[in-house]
């Protein structure tokens, strides 16, 4: 009798051993299982992506518990819809896009987390021969001037320098209709189409848009509220990681450069140092850790827009941004 009592003890014993085993072995494994996230970017990949893929390639994102799938984009990629419709956990996007789409989709409100541009890159660019010195004798002269004008900095331009000379025409992209005409002048990037005028043999004068009073944050890395309320800790985790990216992307940027040149074939890795080396004075803020955001940045953007009739009320600053 004692025995058999001595063997039930026994056996309950080593049951609830395995069972708290397994339990500790299930709580382990959650805890370190990799958290899957997209984040999708608006265009490909070139340089102003570089400290998302360097957080990639430097472990960052693994060392936060995150499986980040960081997807392309191209022409016309929707990613403020995207990311207001809760198709993807994050997204790259500029800062007009954010007040635009909050305004036009309350309920599904967007929040930047992280601005990668504290001077906005978006740049005119126009032949050196013709000797202009600011975008306003681009607006002057008899030429033309390739500009999607339905975007908001556009809009911002056309008001500013009324009545202008110039003839505003569509932006087809690329720099072709730049190198056959003498007299012809295009929006773009200043660490993009510059380079490739360069390349083909143009010399060109290039003013940024900024420097005329309209300089939204660009490349912010935002987040759908909703999800950012449910999943708090993984926006923190995932922002920390981009700040940990960018920090060693701008101190060494030539793994991820290697990287991104071999997903984007159309920008050769010499066009990737250049343009680099170009956006750090664009990204770098003395006064501030980088890709942190202002409130008095956000009016003021807010303001701009209801001037152009963009958007209709200005934004509740409220929860608009989180650094």
């Amino acid at each position: 009798m004692k025995k058999n009592i001595s063997e039930k003890i026994q056996s309950s014993f080593f049951l609830n051993l395995v069972l708290k085993l397994s339990l500790s072995i299930f709580i382990f494994s959650s805890s370190n299982a990799e958290e899957k996230i997209k984040l999708a970017l608006n265009w490909k990949p070139e340089p102003q992506f570089g400290g998302f893929y360097q957080a990639q390639i430097d472990g960052q994102f693994k060392n936060q518990k995150l499986n980040v799938e960081i997807i392309e984009g191209g022409s016309g990629t929707p990613t403020i819809q995207m990311l207001a419709n809760e198709k993807i956990e994050f997204g790259i996007v500029s800062g007009e896009e954010i007040l635009i789409s909050n305004e036009r989709n309350p309920k599904n409100k967007v929040v930047a987390l992280f601005a990668v541009y504290q001077t906005s890159p978006v740049m005119i660019m126009a032949h050196a021969e013709k000797k202009f010195k600011s975008i306003k004798d681009v607006f002057q002269s008899e030429g033309h001037l390739a500009m999607q004008s339905g975007l908001t900095y556009a809009q911002y331009l056309m008001k500013k320098f009324q009545p202008y000379k110039t003839k505003v025409v569509p932006y087809l992209g690329g720099i072709t209709n730049f190198q056959k005409d003498s007299e012809f002048s295009q929006q773009g990037f200043i660490t993009s189409e510059p380079l490739l005028a360069a390349e083909a043999g143009l010399k060109v004068s290039t003013f940024l848009v900024a420097d005329e009073g309209f300089n939204p944050y660009n490349t912010v890395l935002a987040v759908n509220e909703n999800y950012m309320k449910k999943n708090p800790e993984i926006v923190k985790k995932i922002t920390a990681a981009t700040r940990d990216g960018w920090t060693s992307y701008l101190k060494n940027p030539t793994e991820a450069n290697k990287f991104m040149a071999s997903l984007n074939k159309s920008m050769p890795l010499e066009t990737m140092k250049k343009s680099a080396d170009l956006q750090v004075k664009l990204i770098q803020n003395p006064k501030a850790e980088i890709g942190r955001m202002t409130e008095a940045r956000w009016k003021q953007l807010g303001e701009q827009l209801v001037d152009l009739k963009v958007i209709k009320n200005k934004p509740d600053l409220h929860g608009l941004f989180a650094n």
